[in-house]
């Protein structure tokens, strides 16, 4: 996946740039980088990175037990759950 990068203030060489990239890539190895903003005052650079979203499934406790679905449910828990009284909020 090409990351955006927007440069404000002064240009850079492009192998600056990529150690700008490989080091947000190294302080944020549990997300992904999606945008970079280099902003170069003088001797000092500031950066800022953006992110992909993260998928998120939902999380439920259903008769007991955290689940997301209910596809590894046997037939009783199934029916325990399509059983089960829902309260309106």
């Amino acid at each position: 996946m090409a990351i955006s990068v927007n440069v404000i203030g002064d240009e850079l060489s492009q192998e600056e740039i990529n150690a700008y990239i490989e080091y947000g890539k190294n302080k944020y190895s549990d997300r992904q980088i999606s945008a970079m903003t280099v902003t170069v005052d003088g001797e000092f650079v500031d950066l800022k990175y953006e992110f992909t979203d993260v998928p998120f499934d939902r999380i439920r406790r259903i008769t007991g037990y955290l689940v997301g679905t209910l596809d590894r449910f046997n037939n009783g828990k199934r029916a325990e759950e399509r059983d089960r009284v829902k309260h309106s909020v």
